[in-house]
């Protein structure tokens, strides 16, 4: 198992798959920027969980999973976040906000699906936990 001191730097990474992931949360995050949105967090971790993006417009607070698709043949972004990344997710948002949420806040869960060709689709509040 690797240590957080033993993790391969993003810029090194060669699996096709994730330079792909990483290249639709760039975009994700440069279209959220142009709408409005700040972010308050990239890749948020809490334990071995992660929110890839935490975004606030004054006191609502979305945490967002970017999906990059390569080919609509799988489905959308969000056919794919099942119930256990669902929870996940749940869980990693309470850490964030038992650190970071202010008295008054709003939150909610979007997903970002990003296509070939810089196709963006936002989906605001996708699922309630």
């Amino acid at each position: 198992m690797r240590r957080a001191a033993d993790r391969i730097p993003v810029s090194e990474w060669t699996d096709p798959r994730h330079v792909l992931g990483v290249a639709g949360e760039k975009a994700a995050l440069e279209h959220l920027v142009a709408m409005g949105w700040r972010i308050e967090a990239h890749r948020f971790r809490a334990g071995r969980h992660d929110i890839d993006l935490v975004i606030r417009r004054g006191t609502l607070v979305a945490f967002v999973e970017v999906k990059t698709r390569s080919t609509a043949q799988f489905g959308s972004g969000v056919e794919s976040i099942g119930w256990k990344k669902r929870r996940a997710l749940v869980w990693a948002a309470t850490v964030w906000v038992a650190r970071f949420g202010l008295p008054g806040d709003r939150y909610r869960f979007d997903v970002v699906t990003v296509r070939p060709g810089s196709e963006i689709e936002h989906l605001s509040d996708a699922w309630r936990p």
